[in-house]
Order: structure tokens, then sequence, then C-alpha cells
């Protein structure tokens, strides 16, 4: 599957953000985690992202594996999630997580919140 056509059905996490993401799980020192990404209501736009490692399996939980890492979506989050990109940034100017998401019609001045 291409990345346009994994975009199309869900979110896709960059080799760079994957790489991240094994770093940080083996820092852990657990291999039993998972990368769960959820949209929650919140901030100044309505809506938040949640990144966070997770042992749980939900009910509807929709999984697929990028260069090794499991991530996870719930299935209330899946809709505005599809097409979502998901990369890790490590500039003189940022360091972090970017989401890129073509569902987001707008954010906060901040960027922590869409809507």
């Amino acid at each position: 599957m291409t990345v346009q056509e994994q975009a199309a059905t869900g979110v896709v996490l960059t080799e760079e953000a994957s790489g991240k993401v094994k770093a940080l799980l083996d820092q852990e020192g657990r291999d039993d985690l998972q990368l769960r990404i959820a949209v929650q209501p919140g901030g100044c736009s309505g809506l938040r992202y949640q990144l966070f490692f997770d042992e749980r399996s939900l009910d509807g939980d929709i999984v697929q594996d990028f260069h090794g890492v499991n991530v996870v979506v719930d299935r209330m989050s899946a809709p505005y999630l599809t097409g979502a990109t998901i990369d890790f940034v490590d500039t003189i100017e940022k360091q972090g997580f970017t989401i890129d998401n073509p569902n987001a019609g707008g954010s906060c001045a901040c960027g922590d919140s869409f809507h």
C-alpha cells in the first residue's frame, strides 16, 4: 500500500516519526506498547490531538503498522484523522511531532487544537 493509499484510509506515520517512537519505546524498555492517536474535545478551537503509548486494545480500534510501530486509532477519532500525516521534526526552530490533517478546517494561534 502506498503512502497515498494509506492516507486515504487512515492516519500515516512517517519514517522519521516511526524512528522517534521506536527510540521512545526503547527508553521505556517495553515492547507491549503501541502509539495511540486520539481526538478529544478541548482547546480553544474545539478539538485536541492526543498521542500516547497504550497497552490496551479497545473494541473498534484500527491498528496499522508503520516501519515496525503499531499505530492505534479508536473508532470515534478515525473520521477526524483520515488522511492525516504524523511526522517528527527536529530542527533548531522546532522539535516534536507534527500533524498535517486535511480534515482540520482551522486551528488556534498556538496550534494546540483544531476544528
